[in-house]
């Protein structure tokens, strides 16, 4: 049975923060970018006494035709994709298909989040900038994949990564890509991120356009 690691997303927020280079991250102005709803939480938590800029990355999953439960890649809301090729060659899937269920994807869910959660507003591009990708945790790494291949087409300066749990497998794939990773706990045998919280409830929308509003203020 898996320990369980954080009481809820704030308890995770806490125990990132020590592992965190909190005073340079202040000094250099770096923005900090969720890459979930649960990531955007943890960012908003760390964000505190911060006062940095903060967004979230919106992206959408790819799965398989007949399983809605595999997923095989992830798009972002810069159209950016990322593809778990050795999936799509065991189910003998055409690269065509993620191309398609890409833009669908894009244009039914990402493109709805966008005037929903910014009132129309696109993601601010991270050219020149320092950004820390966060996530509340991480199964295959799409997600923060997906991120990171969107700061890199976007120019970013330098391009981090938090999460409070994150599987050993995905730590040693971003090491050799990105400037550091920060975690509290890196998990050999990982399960589902929500075994790792005591308390994981989804994020409602209303919390996620409160955080976002919250971006002017700063």
């Amino acid at each position: 049975m898996q320990q369980i690691k954080f009481k809820n997303r704030s308890d995770a927020a806490v125990q990132l923060k020590e592992v965190l280079p909190l005073d340079r991250m202040k000094n250099e102005g770096w923005s900090l970018v969720a890459v979930s709803a649960g990531g955007l939480v943890i960012a908003d938590a760390l964000n505190t006494r911060l006062k940095l800029p903060i967004d979230y990355l919106l992206s959408a999953s790819i799965t398989a035709p007949q399983n809605g439960e595999c997923e095989l890649a992830r798009v972002s809301e810069t159209e950016e994709i990322v593809i778990l090729q050795p999936l799509l060659e065991a189910f003998d899937i055409q690269v065509d298909y993620i191309y398609g269920e890409a833009t669908r994807k894009h244009e039914e869910k990402i493109l709805s989040a966008i005037y929903r959660y910014r009132k129309g507003e696109h993601f601010e591009s991270m050219k020149g900038k320092t950004v820390l990708l966060i996530d509340e945790g991480s199964e295959t790494g799409l997600k923060l994949m997906c991120a990171i291949k969107t700061a890199f087409s976007q120019k970013a300066k330098a391009v981090y990564v938090a999460a409070p749990v994150i599987p050993s497998e995905v730590v040693e794939a971003l090491d050799p890509i990105v400037d550091a990773v920060f975690c509290v706990h890196e998990i050999d045998d990982y399960v589902d991120t929500q075994c790792y919280y005591q308390e994981f409830d989804p994020v409602e929308e209303e919390t996620i356009e409160t955080i976002l509003e919250k971006r002017d203020e700063l």
